[in-house]
C-alpha cells in the first residue's frame, strides 16, 4: 500500500509541476523536453497534458515543428500579476545568484541582484529573507564582465535563430579571426562559459563543412553582431551531443578503465563521470572505474591531477601515451 501512495504523490507533483512550468513561463517545450524534466515517460507526460486539459479546462496549445510536438500555455496578459514569491523560491534564487556570480560577471550578476531585491518586495507575507549565509569560492575564475552584451547578443540571436558574425581569438594566437556561426546552446562547464555552434556560411564564399561543428569559449569572443539571415536548426539534442561521455572536446568516444586508491577512490565513487559508467569495488579503499570518454587531452589531464592514486588500466593505446607523458613531465624536474 505504501508503494501505491508514493506512485499517486509523484504523478499528483509532477501534475502540479507541468501545469506551473507551462503556466508561469509561457515557453513551448518538445514532448522529449517534458519527458527529461519530469523524469517520466512520453506516455506519462500525454497523460498529465491530458488531465490538466480536462479536468481544469486550460487550453494547452499543441504544434508541430519537423517531427516534434510541442506544447504551451499561452501567458495571460494580467491574471499572473502581483502572485508572491514563496520564501522557499526566494531563497533557491538567492542560492543560485551566489553561486553563479564569479561565473556571469559583474554586470549579469547586478542584473540578477536586481532581480532578487523586485522579487524580495513579491515575498509572500512581507517576509525578510536572510542572504549572507551563502556565497561562492572562485580562485581561477574567469571575469564575464566584458562579455556582458555579447552575451545578451548570443541569447537573443538564439531564440530569434539569427546568424551572428564574430571575432574570436583562439587561445595562442596573435589576433582574433572573424567568420559566420549558427548559435545553438549556451553551457557552463568547469566555472567557463561556452557556445556550442554551427559554421554558417560566409557571405560571397563557398561553404566548407568543417569536420567538427564549433566550440567555443565565451571569454575569447571580441565581438558578437547578430546578422539579418536567418537559419533553421537541424534536430539537435545537447545530451546526447555532450553528457554522454567524459570530456566537452568531442572526439571519436572510447572506453576507459581506471583503478582509483586511497582518497581518491571515495572522491570518484561519489560522482558521475559518464552515464553509462560502472564501479566495481576491490577493496575498502580501491575500486576499479570503467566509463565512456571523448577527449584524449583531457583524460590524461584529468588522471594526472590524482598523482599515484589513479592508474590508468584500459586503452592499452592510451596508456602508452600517459607513460610518455609523465616522462616528460619528470624531465622538468631534472
Amino acid at each position: 500500500m505504501p508503494e501505491k501512495r508514493d506512485l499517486y504523490k509523484s504523478y499528483g507533483e509532477k501534475l502540479i509541476g507541468l501545469f506551473v512550468r507551462l503556466l508561469f513561463s509561457g515557453e513551448s517545450y518538445s514532448l522529449t523536453e517534458l519527458a527529461k524534466m519530469f523524469d517520466c515517460s512520453k506516455q506519462t507526460v500525454l497523460r498529465l497534458i491530458d488531465n490538466i486539459r480536462k479536468s481544469y479546462g486550460i487550453n494547452i496549445e499543441e504544434t508541430r515543428q519537423g517531427n516534434r510536438n510541442f506544447y504551451r500555455i499561452r501567458k495571460p496578459a494580467a491574471s499572473l500579476q502581483n502572485i508572491p514569491l514563496t520564501e522557499a523560491e526566494l531563497q533557491s534564487l538567492q542560492l543560485c545568484k551566489a553561486f553563479t556570480q564569479h561565473l556571469v560577471g559583474k554586470k549579469l550578476y547586478e542584473e540578477a541582484t536586481q532581480a532578487i531585491f523586485k522579487s524580495k518586495a513579491a515575498l509572500a507575507g512581507g517576509k525578510q529573507i536572510n542572504e549572507c549565509n551563502i556565497t561562492a569560492f572562485c580562485p581561477g575564475t574567469i571575469d564575464y564582465t566584458p562579455q556582458h552584451q555579447i552575451i545578451h547578443t548570443l541569447i537573443e540571436a538564439m531564440d530569434k535563430r539569427k546568424v551572428c558574425k564574430l571575432a574570436y581569438q583562439a587561445i595562442n594566437t596573435q589576433r582574433p579571426k572573424t567568420f559566420h556561426i549558427k548559435p545553438i546552446k549556451l553551457f557552463s562547464y568547469h566555472d567557463a562559459i561556452y557556445l556550442h555552434a554551427q559554421k554558417a556560411k560566409e557571405p560571397g564564399k563557398p561553404y566548407i563543412a568543417p569536420q567538427y561543428d564549433p566550440l567555443l569559449a565565451v571569454h575569447r569572443m571580441k565581438a558578437v553582431e547578430m546578422t539579418k539571415i536567418d537559419f533553421q536548426q537541424e534536430k539537435f539534442d545537447f545530451e546526447k551531443a555532450f553528457n554522454q561521455q567524459f570530456g566537452v572536446i568531442k572526439e571519436d568516444a572510447f572506453q576507459v578503465e581506471v583503478e582509483f586508491a586511497g582518497w581518491s577512490s571515495g572522491y570518484v565513487s561519489e560522482r558521475k563521470w559518464s552515464p553509462n559508467q560502472e564501479i566495481i569495488k576491490k577493496d575498502k579503499n580501491k575500486i576499479i572505474l570503467k566509463f565512456t570518454a571523448s577527449s584524449k587531452s583531457e583524460l590524461i589531464g584529468w588522471l594526472l591531477s590524482f598523482g599515484e592514486e589513479a592508474k590508468l588500466i584500459k586503452p592499452g593505446w592510451l596508456v602508452k601515451e600517459l607513460k610518455a607523458e609523465i616522462a616528460k613531465l619528470g624531465d622538468c624536474y631534472k
